[in-house]
């Protein structure tokens, strides 16, 4: 892993901010893209960007409007993705001709991706110390012979990131299971997986049950464990609606960040000129891990008001004189313990709730990435179901997605716990009949490799080791694959700490015009309210050479299966309206699929939100008891939780600032409450290195952070992954969704 360099040497800590946008975040955009695609390029892709007929968005999956859109329908970060993407600067042989893998390695990740695009397939071959220039063809003929060497098709795993299309994702998981495995890990079981497991159990399906209309129309709306300025920043214009309505909003999470208290939107003059829209009515800095408490705490007090809707529980619910029991009996000290806060500030929030008739439940990563966090999410279910709230105007379920098109994935049958009925439907659509028992997830996958039970690794998208938990264990286990596969646009951590013989393919971004099979080619994409549309990108590619991800995952499976069960690969990468022919006779909720595509997009059918049913197997939405569990550190010990900067897209690092939280030329910081400083014998700009401790014995190292006083709950610090991420041990997971515990992570402070 790269050591501490000189990229924190200018680090600069000034106070944090107290409002999101504005007119700052106009001329940063800007700036950033025209100096890294010149003027032209930057008319042209932010012009299309989230428009109909135009671009979709690669920085996160928040819904478009309906109807008319504003020209400047992107965010701040949606800006530095096109221009991440966009760049000018390139990656070709010569570059790796210059740089070995074991330079590279010494890099950080922001040098890395900052190097430029990816412009030629390139392979490591056993034994050798750069990456050198491969044919298209040689390196299909590579991965197709590796794939037949394999004693079982679960020897191979193939990976997803959220960024893959509808269409890609589906040849994709196409090629796996005809291939012979359920091995589909995804960047879902890094981060939403525990929504999908908690969902599927108590309305019977794993998303969210609302639209854009429903956050318009609200009364109130909870924003849990969530950062909307950095992470989702279209969404504070949906906010900011609800609140000219009449909205209020309760905010909860250890933090209290930029864009929850006021946004200045850069759409409207008043918000140019800095009188902006305050937006949360109430702030919980809750400790980290205690929302659990908190919401069967409201769960007791909404009880205590009588406001449950009697006549939805008897006709819509089971369960619900067990958990109406179980949170009668709840234990105030214990609450007060796991969430810091007092019992009049818990009150004062489900008054809220109390006197609201339309409530949207809202949450993120911040809830998700903890042993309890499919328990958590339950609770939110359970208090919605008490209230009435799903299935109707202004209210329902919000679990906000990151990637644009990780809902997508999953909905297109990248999963590794496929269910009978959609591998019911391959087989009728393909003739054959795909492996049923279940494969690996992103955990298991790592263990795999590292055990040296699987070993070839083929990746559409992402950067596995920079994103997964324990990332010197990943790296291990990645170094120890016979072959790993990269079908990718930037260069990244995946790329060096990859298998004895490794690929670089290089792929199309989603900006670039496609002309795969020579007709302009266009994608789709689901959104986190389960909208599907098309997107088509018009920039000229990177280079001559660069394949569309669909074109790629097609040449792999010619290679790998030949003509095997008769499946028209080279028909699919030459018009990708047969795969969204296939798409509509396969995937549940998408018949018709091309056909609703070319009249503009469509909403998949979602039972709770259309008609108030719950296919889940009591056909009933589903009250759950969850044991309250506090969870405590040892004296001298705190609890991490990862986090984003302003600068940054899931691993991919945009630059060295974050202004909303007042750093500046800068990563390595540990967000730290002052009396945690006192206590521990330290003082702000104290320089640390970060220890994790964990049940098996190993302690995990993170060196050189500079401790940064800040508004976080005593007991409780916070710091930037992809940084931290070697802290978090691989088998720290949510219980029942094996989802990493990046936000629950227990350190000590050492000083250097």
């Amino acid at each position: 892993m790269p050591a501490f360099d000189d990229e924190d040497a200018g680090l600069r800590v000034g106070p944090p901010a107290d409002h999101a946008a504005g007119l700052e975040a106009v001329r940063l955009s800007l700036a950033n893209a025209v100096q890294k695609m010149g003027v032209r390029k930057t008319v042209r892709n932010l012009r299309t960007l989230n428009q109909h007929d135009g671009v979709d968005c690669m920085s996160c999956a928040w819904p478009d409007p309906a109807g008319r859109r504003h020209t400047a329908e992107f965010c701040e970060n949606g800006a530095k993705a096109v221009a991440w993407e966009g760049q000018r600067d390139t990656v070709g042989p010569a570059f790796f001709a210059e740089h070995a893998i074991a330079d590279l390695a010494g890099r950080t990740d922001h040098w890395l991706e900052k190097q430029g695009r990816l412009t030629h397939p390139m392979v490591r071959r056993d034994g050798g110390t750069h990456y050198e220039p491969i044919s298209w063809e040689e390196a299909f003929d590579l991965v197709g012979a590796a794939l037949a060497s394999l004693d079982s098709p679960d020897e191979a795993a193939f990976y997803t990131s959220g960024r893959a299309s509808n269409e890609a994702a589906f040849v994709y998981q196409l090629l796996a299971r005809a291939f012979g495995t359920n091995n589909l890990p995804d960047c879902s079981n890094m981060c939403h997986e525990s929504t999908g497991t908690a969902l599927m159990r108590t309305i019977g399906i794993g998303k969210g049950s609302v639209t854009l209309d429903d956050l318009h129309q609200a009364d109130l709306i909870v924003v849990s464990g969530q950062n909307p300025g950095t992470n989702h920043p279209r969404m504070l214009t949906a906010l900011e609606i609800a609140k000219r309505d009449g909205a209020k909003i309760l905010a909860i999470n250890p933090l209290p960040e930029a864009g929850l208290i006021r946004f200045d939107n850069p759409q409207k003059a008043r918000g140019l000129a800095g009188k902006g829209t305050a937006l949360a009515d109430r702030l919980l800095r809750i400790r980290s891990n205690g929302d659990l408490a908190l919401w069967q705490a409201i769960g007791h007090l909404l009880l205590a008001r009588d406001v449950a809707d009697r006549e939805f529980i008897a006709s819509s619910t089971v369960g619900f004189e067990a958990w109406a029991a179980h949170v009668d009996r709840i234990d105030r000290d214990q609450v007060l313990a796991a969430t810091g806060l007092t019992w009049a500030e818990i009150e004062a929030a489900a008054d809220m709730l109390a006197s609201s008739k339309r409530i949207v439940h809202c949450w993120a990563m911040g809830i998700t990435q903890h042993r309890n966090a499919v328990a958590t999410i339950k609770e939110f279910v359970n208090v919605a179901l008490l209230q009435g709230m799903i299935g109707k105007p202004g209210a329902g379920l919000c679990p906000v997605r990151g990637h644009s098109n990780v809902q997508g994935d999953r909905s297109m049958g990248i999963w590794e716990k496929p269910p009978a009925a959609f591998l019911d439907r391959l087989r009728d659509e393909f003739g054959f009949e795909p492996p049923r028992e279940h494969g690996h997830d992103a955990v298991d996958t790592v263990k795999a490799f590292r055990d040296g039970r699987a070993k070839v690794f083929v990746a559409l998208g992402g950067n596995f080791v920079g994103a997964m938990s324990d990332t010197e264990v990943t790296a291990a286990a990645m170094r120890n694959a016979a072959l790993t596969v990269q079908i990718s646009t930037k260069l990244n951590r995946s790329h060096v700490e990859a298998g004895r013989t490794a690929l670089i393919l290089p792929t199309l971004g989603r900006t670039e015009q496609d002309l795969t099979g020579g007709r302009v080619q266009r994608v789709t994409v689901e959104d986190s309210m389960s909208a599907v549309h098309a997107s088509r990108g018009r920039s000229d590619p990177a280079g001559p050479l660069l394949r569309s991800e669909v074109d790629i995952v097609c040449g792999i499976a010619g290679a790998a299966l030949g003509d095997r069960y008769g499946i028209p690969w080279a028909e699919f990468a030459g018009d990708y309206e047969t795969i969204r022919d296939r798409i509509g006779r396969v995937v549940p909720g998408c018949d018709d699929y091309a056909a609703k595509i070319r009249a503009g997009g469509f909403t998949m059918p979602h039972p709770p939100r259309d008609s108030r049913t719950f296919p889940t197997r009591e056909g009933r939405a589903v009250f759950t008891v969850s044991p309250l569990e506090v969870m405590t550190v040892p004296p001298g010990r705190l609890v991490l939780q990862t986090l984003r900067s302003h600068d940054q897209f899931n691993t991919t690092v945009y630059g060295l600032d974050d202004r909303y939280r007042g750093i500046s030329q800068g990563r390595r910081v540990v967000f730290i409450n002052a009396a945690d400083l006192d206590e521990l014998g330290f003082a702000d700009g104290d320089v640390v290195d970060l220890v994790s401790e964990w049940t098996d014995g190993v302690e995990r190292r993170a060196d050189r952070f500079r401790l940064v006083a800040y508004d976080t709950p005593k007991g409780c610090v916070a710091a930037y992954y992809p940084e931290t991420n070697p802290l978090v041990p691989l088998d720290s997971q949510a219980e029942e969704s094996g989802t990493p515990t990046s936000k629950w992570v227990q350190v000590r402070l050492e000083r250097r």
